[in-house]
């Protein structure tokens, strides 16, 4: 397994003071942490202090709005924390930019917050200020990515699992091509360590099977870059030499699918996802995307709220995780690692519809009507 993993016991954390500069404390107001970017249901305040029972909550978030984490983590968290820590005050602040993470971080030690739950955009980046939390007595519950640092919690989806997935479905898809078919590879970002998790599961499964023509690690998991990427793969081996991509997620996957139409590629070739995102959901009816990953979020974000505030008072989390974790910094973390789903367009309903994720009005768009009733979405 990758990012370290291994199954032991998990252990305390130790807890410190320090103090840090107060030139970034507007961080948080910018990037619309309270009312403009969701804040919990808090009234403000102080912090609550270590081990009460009404600990003072940060969550850092790597997107809002439209994206993955905006749409679900961020209401699933705030809904979570409501149910288990109704008084609690929860600050909510996301960006996809990594210094202003930085930033944000930094102003929530300056506040004084009890604990954290980050998902961080660059985790080497945002390290000396995982590093300043840890001294300031915070402790860190990284959320989905493995952050740097002295962390006590992590909860994420097993990316071994995610990758392997992938390369499954798209082996699958590419039919007779799949022994000795010529693939392209659009990986992550080379900063979230989750995108070489997730690349290695992919490529436990593809390894000899076909050839990796090319491989791209996305500079920023943005979707511009594979873009760009895309096209230059066309270009080097020619549109009618891409049997399968790929793509970690389902951004990504709307870039490649852009970049193989604006490049005349015919027939598409089978594009694999991650996140169940609604424009790739609709993709996959459509026929331009194969599949997705689908990760249910509630029970990451349960995972990750009953971290926080078991930390926040001062209690040991070792009920909660399923096993640990290590990064570079620190061995046995408690960590929650939660299985996901493979997703085809035969798929949708009895998983994301089913699940609650989307209804089928919120997919089936009126021009896609015809393509929803062949697979089996109907109101």
């Amino acid at each position: 397994m990758g990012l370290g993993v291994g199954l032991r016991a998990a252990k305390g954390r130790t807890r410190a003071r320090a103090s840090t500069a107060l030139a970034i404390a507007a961080a948080l107001a910018l990037a619309g942490a309270c009312s403009g970017d969701g804040s919990g249901d808090g009234s403000g305040g102080e912090s609550a202090g270590a081990g009460d029972d009404t600990p003072t909550v940060g969550v850092l978030l790597p997107g809002g709005g439209a994206s993955r984490f905006g749409q679900f983590d961020k209401p699933l968290i705030e809904k979570k924390l409501r149910e288990l820590c109704p008084h609690c005050l929860a600050t909510v602040a996301a960006t996809p930019d990594p210094a202003v993470q930085r930033q944000q971080l930094e102003s929530l030690i300056t506040r004084g917050v009890d604990v954290l739950i980050i998902a961080a955009v660059d985790p080497q980046l945002l390290r000396p200020a995982v590093e300043d939390a840890h001294r300031a007595g915070i402790p860190v519950v990284a959320y989905d990515r493995l952050a740097q640092g002295p962390i006590s919690g992590y909860v994420t989806f097993d990316g071994a699992k995610v990758g392997r997935l992938q390369g499954a479905a798209l082996l699958k898809a590419m039919g007779a091509k799949a022994h000795g078919g010529q693939i392209v590879m659009m990986n992550g970002a080379t900063t979230d360590p989750n995108a070489d998790w997730f690349k290695r599961g992919a490529l436990s499964v593809l390894a000899g099977e076909v050839k990796i023509g090319k491989s791209y690690d996305t500079v920023g998991w943005r979707p511009e870059n594979a873009f760009v990427d895309m096209r230059a793969a066309v270009a080097a081996l020619g549109a009618g030499r891409i049997d399968g991509v790929l793509a970690a997620n389902d951004s990504l996957a709307g870039a490649v699918i852009s970049a193989l139409n604006a490049t005349q590629v015919r027939p598409l070739p089978p594009v694999t996802g991650q996140d169940a995102d609604l424009a790739a959901v609709r993709r996959i009816i459509q026929g331009d995307q194969y599949m997705t990953v689908y990760k249910p979020f509630k029970p990451a974000a349960d995972a990750a709220v009953e971290m926080a505030v078991a930390l926040g008072r001062g209690r040991p989390v070792a009920s909660i995780a399923t096993g640990t974790v290590d990064n570079a910094t620190t061995q046995d973390i408690p960590a929650v690692l939660l299985p996901s789903v493979p997703v085809t367009a035969g798929d949708i309903k009895d998983t994301l519809v089913k699940d609650g994720m989307y209804t089928v009005g919120q997919i089936c768009t009126p021009d896609l009507r015809p393509a929803c009733a062949r697979a089996g979405l109907t109101p």
